[in-house]
């Protein structure tokens, strides 16, 4: 069995595209799991959605953006911070317009039901008995902290034991790690678009799964960051001036 295992795609149709080319160039797989973040902060959410829906044996999970283009929910700050912190009111509106555009585009194409229907884990019996739980940032959360570098093994084994895995695959922080801890794998996938290293390239990994035992391979991908900033301009993204710092900050 062999596996894309990616996240964090973030309505960037043209980086999904790159990472599902290299897919391919590299024997294809027979599954695709997705972690969370599939919309918002992109120019275009409909594309990715309707890509998805092409794939072949795709299971997704929620993100935290996700739920908040599907529900309304924001992130900070509120309109509490921004009464107490009236500086705060220009980042709050540019917030609400971005989430608000990405909710509506999936709205007008019919796809917001599809959005909402999205689950928090994935959890899966991998040939050789491991088991495997993939969740956008930590087992029961599509926020917070997440799974970072910076945890110690016994912070990462006791994430382990409580979520009564063997392997670990996250996103959220757009900061890919692979560590093993003891016989346990805990994989951040990184991030296809808005990655948080200077590295800018699509990051995401192979899985694959025998009867034998199972290994994670990471792989990052070129794709045209400038054409993805001609689209946040042409279709007069909201919060394009922010994603656009991001998508060029070395």
């Amino acid at each position: 069995m062999r596996v894309a295992l990616l996240s964090d795609i973030h309505g960037n149709s043209v980086g999904f595209e790159a990472v599902l080319a290299d897919i391919e160039r590299a024997g294809g797989v027979d599954a695709y799991w997705i972690l969370g973040d599939l919309v918002a902060l992109g120019p275009d959410p409909v594309g990715v959605i309707d890509r998805l829906m092409t794939l072949e044996n795709v299971h997704l999970v929620r993100g935290n953006t996700d739920r908040y283009v599907a529900t309304g929910d924001r992130p900070p700050p509120t309109l509490a911070d921004v009464q107490a912190r009236p500086e705060l009111k220009p980042q709050f509106i540019e917030v609400e317009q971005t989430f608000a555009w990405t909710h509506r585009a999936i709205a007008e194409a019919g796809r917001l039901s599809w959005l909402q229907a999205l689950r928090l884990e994935l959890r899966v019996i991998l040939p050789d008995g491991t088991r495997f739980l993939g969740v956008h940032a930590s087992p029961g959360r599509d926020d917070g902290d997440g799974i970072s570098a910076g945890m110690s093994d016994p912070e990462l084994e006791s994430i382990l034991r409580g979520a009564a895995t063997d392997v670990l695959c996250t996103g959220h922080t757009h900061r890919p790690m692979l560590r093993k801890v003891g016989h346990s794998t805990v994989a951040n996938l990184g991030a296809v678009s808005l990655s948080a290293t200077s590295d800018k390239r699509s990051s995401y990994a192979l899985l694959t799964a025998t009867s034998a035992g199972y290994s994670v391979e990471p792989r990052l991908v070129d794709y045209d960051i400038e054409r993805v900033i001609a689209m946040l301009e042409k279709r007069k993204h909201p919060g394009r001036a922010f994603i656009i710092r991001h998508l060029r900050t070395t």
